[in-house]
C-alpha cells in the first residue's frame, strides 16, 4: 500500500489504482503467460458494463407489479444499454423473474446475442401445495409456485435446465450458487457442513462442466457472508463474485477487502451488490433487510445522520457516495442495482459516472466514517 502521509486519500486511491491496474495488464499480456508457469486468469468481467440489473421486482418481491410495468422496467434497461446484464434467480418468485425477464425480452424483440443473463442457481421451481410458498414466507407476493433448494453435482443441472426452460428463448450465460452462506449456516453440526461444503463443490463441478462444454460464459459466486466466497475461491477457480451488504462506506471490514485482493490476485472480478445496505444509507428503515429502529441500532443511526451531514456539505448524494465507493476498490467492475420504476434507470446508470469533489473520502475519514 502507498502510505506516503504527504499525499491526500484520494491520491493514495488513484495511485493504487493505477499500480494495480499496470499490473493487471502485465499480468494479462501474452508475453508475460509465455514466460510464466501459472497463467493469470482472465473472465468475460473485464467486458461487462459497470451497472448490472436485477430482477427479483420481476418476482413480486413485496408488490406485485403487472407484466406491463415489469415490461417497462425492462425495455428502459434494454433501451440504455447496448449489452445489458440481467442478474435472476431460480429463487426470485419461484422463477417468476425468469420467466418474466423471458416474456419481457421476447416481447421486446430483444435479439438472444444482445442480452447476458446471469442465473444464481440452487433453488428451482416446483407445483404449490399449500396456501403460501415454504420459501422467505411473506416476501414473495401472489406466486402460483412453490421453489425448492437442490444444491448438489445433479440438483444444480436441474436448476440450470429449469431456469433455461422459463426464461424461453434465452438461455443464462453467467451461473452461480446462489447464497451458499445461507446454506452452509443451516447445518446441523460439523459433519453436516461438510456435508453441505461438499455438495457446494459438487454443483462447482457441474457448472465447471457446463463452461467447458461452452454451454456458459463464466463461473461466479454471490453471498452476504463473504467468508462463503474466500472457502470457494480456495477450491473453484472463480470467474467473478458478488458481494452483498459487505463493501459499502458503513460496512467495509479488514476481511471484506483483504478478500477483494484475494480475489484480485486470482483474476476473479467482483460485482458489488447491496451497496445502500438494503437502502438504510438513502434513509431507508431496514439495515441489510432487517427493519432497525434508534432503539435498536442507535450506532447506526447516529452513523447515518454524520454521512448524511458530509454528503450535504459537499453536495453529494448519498446513492452516489455508495456507488462510488465501490470504485476505489481496482477489483470492482461492476456494482448491481435494482429499480421497479423505469424512470430510475436512467438515474442508476448515472451514478457510476458522478463525480466526487475533492476531499470528500478525506472528511469522511477524518469523521471516523470510512477506513480504507
Amino acid at each position: 500500500r502507498i502510505a506516503d502521509s504527504t499525499l491526500t486519500m484520494l491520491e493514495r486511491i488513484f495511485l493504487e489504482q493505477l499500480v494495480a491496474n499496470i499490473l493487471r495488464k502485465v499480468s494479462n499480456s501474452s508475453s508475460f503467460r509465455a514466460c510464466t508457469s501459472t497463467t493469470a486468469h482472465t473472465s468475460k468481467m473485464a467486458d461487462f458494463p459497470k451497472v448490472i440489473f436485477g430482477t427479483s421486482f420481476l418476482g413480486n418481491l413485496y408488490i406485485a407489479p403487472s407484466h406491463d410495468e415489469k415490461k417497462a422496467v425492462v425495455e428502459k434497461v434494454v433501451k440504455a444499454m447496448e449489452t445489458p446484464v440481467f442478474d435472476s434467480a431460480g429463487k426470485y418468485g419461484a422463477g417468476l423473474a425468469l420467466e418474466e425477464l423471458g416474456m419481457c425480452l421476447e416481447e421486446l424483440g430483444v435479439d438472444p446475442n444482445k442480452v447476458v443473463i446471469s442465473n444464481k442457481l440452487g433453488w428451482r421451481r416446483v407445483r404449490l401445495s399449500s396456501p403460501e410458498p415454504t420459501f422467505e414466507p411473506g416476501a414473495w407476493v401472489d406466486l402460483k409456485h412453490d421453489a425448492v433448494q437442490d444444491i448438489s453435482y445433479d440438483g444444480i443441472l436441474r436448476c440450470y435446465e429449469s431456469g433455461n426452460e422459463l426464461l424461453g428463448k434465452y438461455n443464462s450465460q453467467l451461473v452461480s450458487v446462489h447464497d451458499p452462506d445461507e446454506y452452509f449456516a443451516a447445518a446441523e453440526d460439523d459433519e453436516d457442513l461438510e456435508k453441505r461444503k461438499q455438495d457446494v463443490l459438487g454443483a462447482y463441478k457441474a457448472l465447471a462442466e457446463l463452461k467447458a462444454a461452452g454451454k456458459v460464459q463464466s463461473i461466479g459466486v454471490g453471498a452476504k457472508d463473504v467468508t462463503a466466497i474466500d472457502f470457494i475461491c480456495d477450491h473453484v477457480q472463480l470467474d467473478w463474485a458478488m458481494f452483498a451488504c459487505s463493501i459499502t462506506p458503513y460496512a467495509h471490514d479488514d476481511f471484506a477487502k483483504g478478500l477483494l485482493k484475494k480475489l484480485g490476485e486470482k483474476g476473479t472480478k467482483v460485482i458489488n451488490s447491496a451497496v445502500f445496505n438494503a437502502g438504510f444509507l438513502l434513509g431507508g428503515t431496514h439495515f441489510d433487510y432487517r427493519l432497525v429502529t434508534p432503539e435498536s441500532d442507535p450506532e447506526k443511526f447516529v452513523w447515518r445522520e454524520k454521512f448524511t451531514a458530509v454528503c450535504e456539505e459537499y453536495g453529494v448524494k448519498p446513492a452516489e457516495a455508495c456507488v462510488q465507493f465501490s470504485f476505489l476498490f481496482p477489483e470492482i467492475a461492476s456494482v448491481a442495482l435494482n429499480t421497479t420504476k423505469p424512470a430510475r434507470v436512467e438515474s442508476n446508470l448515472n451514478l457510476v459516472n458522478a463525480k466526487i469533489p475533492d476531499g470528500f473520502w478525506d472528511k469522511l475519514s477524518a469523521e471516523g466514517l470510512i477506513k480504507l
